[in-house]
């Protein structure tokens, strides 16, 4: 297999190799610009007619009529009563451990009065209809369905629409039940940039929404970027990215798996281990080069592994802290000894996984918080998709006569110096001479 990446902050250019490691660029190119351009033009141009176009020409489909991509609600059901009953209890207790850590997020309207009886406040609402992209075909993504659609409905968003896409007519069961579990409204076996045009723009048949959640490929992250502004989008994710801090006292059979699991979603993933234990760090290698021929995903891990991995050696666990908080990773593991000191100190990651049996596995899919996460160093700046972003917020005010009058003669004093007359004369009508 290729060589991982081996780094030492003890050397003179670590920081300048790590940032260059780090560096992600979208892949979109000129080709595929050109592509979403056109697609979303003509969807929003004419509709349905472009939409079935598109369907049946990417996805190898024959639909003549957009009912005929409607998947109705009866299909949902059967394939939720058809599951396995192994695989109906992990939806449904994900469900029921989504549902428990989200109602913690909602957010409630306030306001208060001053003593001149003037009122302020912030009024909650939640958004008017949301649209779910789940990738689709013989890969099963329920999780993503849960972790999309789970906040939307303890938002309280009343309408939830779904985009999935069928290849050659191809629907996996647990998404569909996935669906039905979390009260999805309409489904629609649309996909690429096509779906998301119908999403922002609406056609005779598709809703439209205003907000646009989940993953794709290159051409859905481009057309989500291309439909920002008219609709809100929860964000453009890179490659899926593990950093691993260890204090050398781990299995590394453990960690060399925790590193594979985020490695084998696709080659540009970033999977990295920075510990201050150099015998630590070559007992992992040696685990990755012998557990590796095992794994069913194999080419991909390695190729993640030589082109984006990396082992860092540092002087201690307190420059461990500060090359986490540079790196702002996606998922961050902390197999130490004290992990609830450690995450104290860490200002800049997506999801924190705290202690040695903490597999971020649990945290794709069962664990309660949510899998969509800031990418791409996004961290540092970046939540994770949760309750309050399909909430919105209204400021709330009610000048009291008296308030008009106290409030009116700040205004206009700031409004005569701006130069705005309009503004200060409307604020001075409502002062009490």
């Amino acid at each position: 297999m290729a060589e991982i990446t081996r780094l030492d902050t003890t050397a003179v250019d670590f920081w300048e190799r790590l940032e260059g490691l780090l560096a992600w660029e979208s892949v979109s190119d000129e080709r595929v610009t050109t592509t979403v351009r056109e697609i979303l033009h003509r969807v929003r141009r004419e509709g349905d007619a472009a939409l079935l176009e598109y369907t049946n020409r990417f996805d190898r489909m024959s639909a003549t009529a957009m009912a005929e991509l409607e998947i109705p609600r009866a299909r949902l059901q059967a394939a939720l009563a058809g599951l396995p009953a192994d695989q109906r209890e992990a939806l449904e207790v994900s469900v029921a451990r989504l549902k428990a850590y989200h109602a913690r997020q909602k957010q409630e309207s306030w306001s208060y009065r001053e003593a001149d009886g003037t009122l302020l406040g912030q009024q909650i609402t939640a958004l008017d209809r949301v649209g779910l992209y789940v990738p689709g075909g013989k890969a099963a993504y329920p999780s993503s369905v849960l972790m999309n659609a789970i906040p939307a409905k303890v938002a309280g968003v009343p309408e939830l629409i779904m985009v999935v896409p069928t290849p050659d007519g191809e629907v996996n069961p647990l998404v569909l039940a996935a669906a039905e579990l979390c009260e999805v409204d309409r489904v629609f076996a649309l996909g690429g940039a096509q779906a998301v045009a119908a999403l922002a723009y609406g056609t005779e048949t598709v809703p439209r929404v205003d907000k646009i959640v989940g993953p794709g490929n290159i051409y859905v992250a481009t057309a989500k970027g291309m439909v920002y502004g008219t609709v809100g989008i929860d964000m453009i994710a890179g490659p899926s990215e593990i950093l691993v801090v260890c204090d050398g006292k781990t299995d590394p059979d453990w960690v060399a798996m925790d590193l594979f699991s985020q490695a084998e979603h696709d080659e540009d993933a970033q999977p990295i281990l920075v510990t201050p234990d150099g015998e630590f760090l070559e007992a992992v290698a040696a685990s990755v080069a012998r557990l590796l021929p095992e794994m069913e995903r194999k080419a991909i891990i390695e190729k993640s592994l030589g082109a984006r991995a990396a082992l860092v050696k540092v002087r201690d666990l307190d420059e461990a802290v500060t090359v986490a908080n540079f790196i702002a990773p996606e998922h961050l593991e902390l197999s130490v000894d004290d992990p609830e000191a450690m995450a104290g100190r860490i200002r800049h990651a997506g999801a924190i996984f705290m202690g040695r049996y903490t597999a971020e596995a649990v945290g794709d899919y069962c664990a309660g918080p949510n899998h969509v996460l800031p990418t791409s160093r996004t961290a540092r700046f970046s939540s994770p998709l949760g309750v309050y972003d399909f909430q919105k917020r209204s400021s709330l005010i009610m000048c009291s006569p008296e308030g008009a009058t106290t409030l009116g003669r700040i205004a206009s004093v700031f409004a005569r110096g701006e130069g705005l007359t309009a503004h200060a004369r409307s604020a001075e009508y409502r002062i009490k001479s």
